[in-house]
């Protein structure tokens, strides 16, 4: 039991909430969550000791007045929507609960990339070039990207997670950058301010785990190393860095902590470093959260974080001093998401027709999801985390191989494949890998056909025919709702046919790559157009895409308007060529 919280009102969704729920659970405090509509039937909204609906997991009054009426004595944002929202925090604590987070004024000061950026720079810790100014309109935005020059990334100032960001390597796709990252940002985050910073390729994601309590301590649990990312979202995360020596761990360390104290910062935070191939190092950013990324540190440093978070609101001092901080072994995360890597990852969706997520000696699984759940486009495509931890890194990543290779998601194209093939490339295994290594290592290509005797176990399976029971031996399959798994990937199996699951529309393509919501058309009948023109916008999962001409020519027929509901292969627009 944590002090003063007997019940625990979770402002969030998905395997967070069920990671927060099972904190509780082991504490003996209620947990208590909230849900929208969509979200009725939800893992964590059975595992929980009660629960309210809501409209929107981003509406403040709904949040607190479910906490009042429930009589929870604290809120616990998890991460995402309104977790680094100071007006939440401040209307928490209003209404007489506590805020297990950073108070407001640190959230404003650090919770906001802009901020923070200048609070860095105060403290002497150097930041990423880029413009953060008072002036954020488009206008000035333009103006001052076009003083900096690309390449350039447009970064929204409320979020993280990769969205509401799009990179800028020509200058003339600045306004359409800067108008996109808005939208998506105002969506994720209810904030559509972004500011610029210099695209730095080839570098290290290397972020601090800071804990800071009421009582002027703070102290950091060494770092993570999160290059290995997709569309700036991370997919494999590890601790310690195999990057960062420790005279650098020191000194990012030390810099974590100065900036979260200058902040007047408590609980739980992360402090974000660009490190650069010459061993220099750059801020990016605090996020005044948990990360998704959790585990790995807890891992390592053998304390329970959210534990920590609810101990801290509850005015309690650390138990830790920084010389007691033990970091031992090796600890890797990979993120498993309902998404297609062969279509430019783009988000997938579908029933979970099987799930089977590994049972294994030092690995331990997040979910948020169970068999049987659909996965539609309104939500993040996180599906689970798997986490492993051994006495070194070589041995952290066979038992991470070993135990993707055991793991089962039929129904939903996801990222499994794509995971194992990661794990086994030589630069990752090298602890080589930078912010640009699946960009420059990834291709559709590399997807595995499906072998013949595959195809076949999985037909004959697939028929239950008894007389196959009498025929050669076959490989062990696994076949559900007419898919098949194989080497972790999706594939369509029918009578007559084999068909890959990860079928990606072509760049360009006139049809819609993911299922989702068209956001915006931007032509009309008769328009001429220009190859690589936008054509459509759409969202699915808080992500935009926008699908864009193939090739010159003139717009023949529109056959979507904004706010319809598309699949994915749908016609969206028809072109004739000059």
């Amino acid at each position: 039991m944590v002090a003063g919280i007997a019940k625990l009102l979770i402002a969030n969704r998905g395997e967070i909430a069920v990671r927060v729920i099972r904190a509780c659970n082991e504490l003996g405090i209620d947990a208590h969550v909230v849900y929208e509509p969509a979200d009725r039937g939800a893992l964590h909204v059975e595992l929980a000791d009660g629960a309210t609906a809501i409209t929107s997991y981003l509406s403040i009054p709904e949040i607190v007045a479910a906490g009042t009426a429930a009589g929870a004595d604290a809120v616990h944002p998890g991460y995402g929507y309104l977790a680094e929202n100071a007006d939440l925090a401040d209307a928490v604590e209003a209404a007489g609960m506590r805020w297990v987070g950073p108070p407001g004024s640190a959230m404003r000061a650090l919770g906001d990339k802009i901020s923070a950026r200048g609070l860095a720079e105060e403290a002497g810790v150097a930041v990423a070039p880029g413009y953060a100014g008072d002036d954020l309109t488009d206008a000035a935005l333009a103006r001052e990207a076009r003083a900096l020059g690309p390449p350039l990334l447009v970064k929204a100032a409320a979020g993280g997670g990769g969205r509401g960001m799009r990179v800028v390597d020509d200058l003339s796709d600045v306004r359409a950058a800067i108008d996109s990252a808005r939208r998506e940002a105002a969506a994720a985050f209810g904030d559509d301010r972004v500011y610029l910073e210099r695209r730095l390729t080839g570098a290290r994601h290397v972020e601090v785990q800071v804990l800071a309590d009421a009582h002027g301590s703070c102290i950091h649990l060494g770092e993570r190393d999160c290059s290995l990312q997709r569309r700036h979202q991370k997919i494999v995360e590890e601790s310690p860095s195999p990057a960062v020596d420790p005279d650098q761990r020191a000194a990012l360390g030390a810099a974590a902590v100065a900036i979260a104290s200058a902040a007047g910062y408590t609980g739980a935070g992360t402090v974000e470093f660009l490190v650069a191939d010459d061993d220099t190092w750059c801020f990016l950013e605090l996020n005044a959260r948990l990360q998704v990324e959790h585990p790995v540190t807890e891992a390592v440093a053998g304390l329970d974080l959210v534990r920590a978070q609810l101990e801290i609101a509850a005015g309690e001092p650390l138990e830790l001093e920084q010389d007691d901080v033990d970091l031992r072994g090796h600890a890797l995360e990979c993120r498993l998401y309902a998404e297609d890597p062969a279509a430019g990852f783009v988000p997938a969706t579908g029933r979970l027709a099987r799930l089977r997520l590994p049972v294994w000696p030092g690995v331990r699984v997040d979910a948020g999801v169970r068999e049987g759940d659909e996965v539609g486009v309104r939500y993040d495509p996180l599906l689970a985390k798997v986490i492993a931890h051994a006495e070194d890194r070589d041995a952290c990543i066979e038992r991470m191989a070993a135990a993707l290779a055991r793991t089962t998601v039929l129904g939903v194209q996801t990222n499994l494949g794509f995971l194992r093939w990661l794990l086994d490339q030589p630069g990752f295994r090298a602890g080589a890998a930078g912010i640009d290594f699946v960009e420059r290592r990834w291709r559709a290509e590399l997807v595995p056909p499906l072998p013949d005797e595959v195809r076949s176990a999985a037909l004959a399976a697939g028929r239950d025919d008894i007389w196959h029971a009498f025929g050669p031996p076959r490989p062990d399959v696994e076949v559900a709702d007419g898919h098949v798994l194989h080497a972790g990937w999706q594939y369509r199996v029918a009578a007559d046919e084999a068909e890959p699951g990860p079928l990606a529309a072509a760049d360009g393509s006139l049809h819609a790559p993911m299922p989702g919501t068209v956001l915006r058309v931007d032509v009309e009948e008769g328009q001429d157009v220009a190859a690589g023109e936008p054509l459509v916008v759409l969202e699915a999962m808080k992500m935009e895409l926008a699908v864009s001409a193939p090739a010159d020519g003139t717009v023949t027929a529109v056959l979507v308007a904004a706010g319809d509901l598309v699949a994915r292969g749908q016609a969206l627009v028809e072109l004739d060529g000059p």
